[in-house]
């Protein structure tokens, strides 16, 4: 066996403890260089997930402010209509409960997020349909209490009409009625002795002769017509005979002293009623009237001396 020289011995060792601690430090240095990069990786991985979070965490933030104003709209939305208002209360529940719903939820949890969303999309929809119903009805209903307001001052507009109209036949009817009055002229009266001719003798007066005459109206009633007439004495008494009659005038039953009946046709007619068989005449002042069942004719005086 061939001896090593010593100094070359020692060479080698010294070259082979230099080659050792040359792989040592390439090793240290890859060993660093990989713990550097898994160091930036983590750090990529913990940075990139903190700003996910954080993305996460502000859309649960922006869609509880949106459900939020979602509530307060629906707190602000009213109705005259019961059914619409219990449909609003249950919406408004369901708003409630979406907000506690998603307070309870991860902002991780992207798929419970994420149905909160489309439920959030619903209400909102939900919500458009209300006030569209809302405003269709309250147009209705300013368009029926427009309606029922023309209705309301055509019917008092009828009304005064019929008023008016009914006034006007009342007082047409009445002036009718005015006009158709049989009415007389030429009420007088005339004493007669047992010659037939006139005086003004009571002593010698045996009867009264009353004439007068009914006018023309084409308005009066056509037909029979008996006239009375009512001659009171001085005394104020009623003169009457076995031919006497009582009428009816004004509600009253009236005494007449004679009457007598004539044919009316709305032309005049010229009559003369007889007072006969009355014992005898005192002196003083009588009067006359005149009537028929409907109206007084008139009224004249006779003096016997």
């Amino acid at each position: 066996m061939i001896k090593e020289d010593p100094l070359e011995r020692l060479d080698r060792e010294a070259r082979e403890r230099q080659n050792s601690n040359g792989s040592l430090k390439t090793v240290t240095i890859v060993l660093a260089a990989i713990a550097a990069v898994l160091a930036v990786v983590l750090a990529t991985i913990w940075y990139q997930k903190s700003s996910l979070v954080s993305e996460l965490e502000q859309e649960k933030a922006d869609l509880l402010v949106q459900i939020d104003s979602l509530q307060s709209d629906f707190s602000a939305l009213s109705s005259d209509y019961e059914m619409i208002n219990s449909q609003l209360d249950t919406s408004r529940e369901q708003v409630a409960l979406l907000i506690e719903k998603l307070k309870k939820t991860e902002a991780t949890n992207r798929s419970k997020i994420r149905q909160y969303e489309k439920e959030l999309g619903t209400l909102r929809s939900i919500m458009r349909s209300y006030i569209v119903q809302i405003d269709s009805l309250n147009t209705l209903n300013k368009k029926l209490t427009a309606d029922a307001s023309s209705a309301r001052a055509e019917a008092a507009e009828s009304r005064r009409a019929n008023q008016e109209l009914t006034q006007q036949v009342e007082d047409l009817s009445g002036k009718v009625a005015a006009g158709s009055v049989l009415k007389a002229r030429g009420l007088h009266v005339d004493a007669y002795n047992a010659s037939n001719r006139v005086t003004d003798r009571s002593s010698r007066t045996i009867r009264l002769l009353t004439t007068l005459s009914l006018v023309e109206n084409e308005l009066a009633e056509r037909g029979p017509v008996r006239v009375y007439i009512i001659v009171k004495d001085p005394d104020g008494q009623v003169l009457t005979n076995g031919q006497s009659r009582t009428f009816s005038y004004g509600g009253e039953t009236l005494q007449s002293s004679a009457s007598r009946e004539v044919d009316y046709e709305g032309a005049e007619v010229e009559l003369s009623i007889y007072l006969n068989e009355i014992p005898s005449y005192s002196k003083g002042i009588y009067t006359i009237e005149a009537f028929t069942t409907k109206t007084r004719l008139g009224k004249t005086e006779l003096l016997l001396r």
